[in-house]
């Protein structure tokens, strides 16, 4: 029974066509390091937004503020500068790579100083 190619090519569109989504490994490396954030008294809330580009991984210090900071997967952007970004609060690219947990470094302990 022979197959018919333009079918198959529309399911490949689908696929495509639909919202990117963090992978479940993926997903579980971003709760860890939210948790450890909470713990910390940092972070208290988060949201998660798909789209047909982008998903972006969102946390807050309250929930009526906008973002502290955007952890972003733009799969298009994979061959280039890498398809994982941390964006902060103004917009500016915080870290830009091709693994999650080379962008996610970017939140360890002592990275940040405050300046008088």
């Amino acid at each position: 029974m022979a197959t018919d190619p333009s079918a198959h090519d529309s399911a490949a569109a689908g696929r495509r066509a639909g919202p990117v989504f963090f992978q479940r490994q993926e997903f579980q490396r971003l709760l860890n390091l939210y948790g450890r954030m909470v713990a910390a008294g940092e972070w208290r809330d988060y949201s998660i937004e798909p789209g047909p580009e982008a998903c972006a991984f969102s946390v807050f210090r309250r929930a009526a503020e906008s973002p502290l900071y955007r952890i972003e997967k733009r799969p298009a952007l994979a061959r280039r500068q890498g398809a994982w970004a941390v964006i902060g609060q103004g917009g500016m690219i915080l870290r830009r790579g091709h693994e999650l947990e080379q962008v996610l470094r970017v939140f360890e302990k002592g990275r940040f100083k405050v300046i008088d």
